[in-house]
């Protein structure tokens, strides 16, 4: 468990984080979100131990990062952006070299970095140098660095920056099958990547902390329960003056090439958009070819959770 406790970090007059406090649970994935400048990264930062914070506490499984700080580190695994990796070593001389580091004893070390090898999809590669393989390859090897000493917390920096979507995915469901056996932490600018991925996601915003919820809580709060969108075949522009009862707005999204045009409507709560639709587009003959509920993402929710914040 990770116990943040009203964490500020200071920097002379300014503050990066402000009075923070969250609990990161065992064997959670937690999405840790915010827009460049919130204080993300130096709230990472103070996590692994690398800065420490001005005021408040972060217990990491029991250890302070302060009072025990080699305590608390060796609870958890840091994988940087960037895949710092010693580019002249085979695959195998890195991991084995990472748990060195990690002392763990010696008639356990070769079982263990061929299991992580093995768990990390490498051990047909581990004779290779390091220089010579994909970038997606070597967010594996650093992974495999990371976990050997088998950490019970996993903290993973913008994991997937740079791959193509297919690395992307192998990547997506290397961090899903941690998340069975470690408390993860993930820190990615893709939002949809942390939707899949997360139990749950932690924002910051101007250093404090704007939301924390599941994925889904978050998209559900932030959707238009009572909107559609609606293709129209409109040529004579009727849907743009139509004036409806109960409705509160009618936006042009699109405008198709064949001429037909999409439009979202909104409704008050409570009524029947559907029906309502259906009854006045029929009245001014204006053709429907489709209605759809608008969905919403994880990045609609981000995006209105951190303006709501800006407008405070």
């Amino acid at each position: 468990m990770i116990e943040v406790k009203n964490v500020t970090k200071k920097y002379g007059s300014f503050v990066a984080v402000n009075d923070i406090s969250f609990t990161i649970n065992d064997g959670e994935v937690v999405g840790f979100l915010g827009p460049n400048g919130a204080g993300k990264s130096t709230t990472m930062n103070m996590l692994t131990g690398y800065i420490e914070q001005t005021e408040g506490h972060i217990i990491v499984n029991g250890y302070d990062t302060i009072k025990k700080p080699n305590k608390a580190k060796g609870q958890m695994g840091y994988m940087p952006e960037g895949v710092p990796l010693y580019n002249d070593l085979t695959v195998k001389e890195f991991v084995t070299y990472m748990a060195e580091l990690h002392k763990i004893e010696r008639k356990q070390k070769k079982d263990r970095v061929q299991a992580v090898l093995k768990e990390v999809g490498l051990e047909s590669m581990q004779n290779k140098l390091i220089k010579n393989l994909s970038r997606g390859q070597k967010q594996r090897v650093s992974l495999a660095g990371t976990i050997v000493f088998d950490p019970k917390i996993v903290i993973l920096d913008e994991p997937t920056v740079g791959l193509d979507p297919k690395q992307i995915t192998e990547i997506r469901s290397l961090i899903k099958n941690l998340g069975k056996k470690h408390t993860v932490i993930l820190s990615s600018h893709i939002l949809s990547e942390v939707s899949q991925i997360c139990d749950r996601v932690i924002i910051i915003n101007k250093g404090k902390i704007v939301a924390i919820d599941t994925p889904e809580n978050l998209e559900s709060k932030v959707s238009t329960n009572n909107s559609i969108y609606v293709t129209v075949e409109d040529p004579d522009n009727k849907v743009d003056n139509i004036k409806i009862e109960n409705v509160s707005s009618i936006t042009l999204l699109k405008t198709n090439e064949d001429g037909t045009k999409q439009y979202e409507i909104k409704a008050n709560e409570g009524i029947n958009l559907n029906k309502l639709i259906f009854s006045e587009f029929a009245k001014q003959n204006i053709t429907i070819l489709e209605m759809k509920k608008p969905e919403t993402t994880l990045e609609d929710a981000f995006m209105e959770i951190i303006k709501e914040g800006d407008d405070k």
